[in-house]
């Protein structure tokens, strides 16, 4: 796939999973927030895991293989999602879409400190300017971001799992499928989830009921798309682009809740959050090389067509 395909495809998961902020609030508002994410993620998995049997994509792994998808699966599905879930009850969307936003930041500097990234002066400035866009997105003029409450911290965390975890998905996608890969680290992740339900939710299995449909639908819609697909897309990516340059598209997330937010929950929509969206992709288009990419080709070109001619004397 050629990195156009691939940034077209990334914005696409991008909006799926901005809607998924806006469907996970939902359901943490029916269901208890582990045990719901444990199910979601584990009807994800063998969603996945089933895709996988028919297209004839899977493989037995090795130890270590074994050993970086379950590194993978603790710090991606079991850390983010548990925190992630956990935190939004107890916080606002507007803090816990401001701290998620750190995620291109973050792990572009985890990618230059752990895989050798390049960080041009460039790329630089379209992590920043991304991470502006994601600040004047998530501010409400009329509020501000509330003081630091403990689900503030437990996105924190939820944000920091995730970006280790990119960094060990780009690892393993040297030696293995990204789709493989997404499917085990689902089912992985399901069951740790599912397990720790239990110290942090005890009876919460016998909670996981509703007689609204509505309810059930966007819940398996969350699950299959968003969770199940959504992860096999955004790994490939990460395996076709790095872990770096697929991370600034995350500013996108915030925008798509928000939109989603508007016309699903009627939440307004503010000048500076419009302001902010082009901050975004300024820092999208910076960020991942794009703008560089062209500038290199342009100066190639214009090299091939005028040659300089060199001399050389005895």
């Amino acid at each position: 796939m050629k990195q156009t395909g691939t940034y077209g495809l990334l914005i696409l998961v991008m909006m799926i999973w901005g809607l998924n902020v806006v469907a996970v609030k939902y359901l943490v508002e029916h269901f208890p927030p582990v045990m719901m994410q444990s199910l979601r993620i584990g009807i994800a998995g063998l969603c996945a895991i089933s895709i996988l049997y028919f297209l004839k994509d899977l493989r037995k792994l090795t130890k270590k293989e074994w050993g970086l998808t379950a590194l993978a699966a603790f710090f991606g599905q079991i850390g983010h999602h548990s925190m992630s879930a956990i935190g939004l009850v107890e916080t606002t969307a507007s803090n816990a879409s401001l701290i998620l936003g750190l995620i291109p930041l973050t792990t572009a500097i985890f990618a230059m400190i752990f895989l050798g990234d390049r960080l041009t002066k460039l790329r630089f400035t379209g992590i920043l300017s991304g991470f502006t866009g994601v600040t004047f997105v998530v501010l409400n003029p009329a509020e501000g971001v509330a003081g630091i409450s403990q689900g503030d911290m437990y996105v924190f965390i939820a944000m920091v799992s995730q970006v280790i975890s990119f960094i060990i998905i780009k690892v393993a996608t040297k030696m293995l499928s990204s789709r493989q890969l997404t499917g085990i680290m689902l089912l992985i992740g399901s069951a740790g989830l599912f397990l720790l339900s239990f110290f942090f939710e005890p009876g919460s299995l016998g909670k996981m009921s509703s007689t609204n449909q509505t309810v059930w639908i966007v819940f398996f819609s969350s699950a299959v798309i968003a969770t199940g697909l959504g992860h096999i897309m955004y790994n490939a990516a990460i395996q076709k682009i790095g872990a770096g340059q697929t991370a600034v598209f995350n500013n996108f997330i915030p925008l798509f809740a928000l939109i989603g937010s508007f016309f699903l929950l009627g939440e307004p929509i503010y000048l500076s959050q419009l302001i902010g969206f082009l901050f975004i992709v300024c820092g999208v288009l910076l960020g991942t090389g794009y703008i560089e990419q062209i500038w290199i080709d342009r100066k190639r070109k214009k090299t091939r067509a005028n040659p300089v001619e060199n001399t050389y004397y005895d």
